[in-house]
């Protein structure tokens, strides 16, 4: 329910395509170790805040922006964190990618046995 909690925030449910992918990831930053968390500058309330297009206005770039970068020039090809969608608990989870590939570390292949994705 994740998936459609982020992909319809708000109004009425339009319609989505759900994908499964096949993933062989190395280098994932996972936002629920508070330690690794506050080794960055970050914490949850931080990830949570609503005024991320505030600080873009006001300097360009917001925080978590600067956070995702620091973690892309440290090898990560995304990062595990919770869902903020109206709806979600702290056991609702995304994983945002920066970069995949065809190959490890950031091996990502959508599953489409049945040929349904080229139809």
């Amino acid at each position: 329910m994740t998936a459609i909690r982020e992909a319809n925030q708000v109004g009425n449910l339009q319609p989505t395509t759900l994908v499964s992918y096949d993933a062989d990831l190395e280098r994932i930053f996972d936002t629920r170790d508070a330690t690794a968390l506050a080794s960055e500058g970050m914490d949850a309330a931080a990830l949570a805040a609503s005024t991320w297009r505030d600080e873009m206005r006001a300097s360009g770039e917001a925080r978590t922006q600067s956070f995702a970068r620091r973690l892309i020039g440290a090898g990560y090809c995304g990062l595990l964190v919770r869902s903020f969608a109206p709806g979600t608990s702290e056991d609702d989870l995304n994983l945002v990618l920066w970069s995949w590939g065809n190959a490890p570390p950031s091996y990502l292949s959508p599953i489409d046995d049945e040929g349904r994705l080229s139809r």
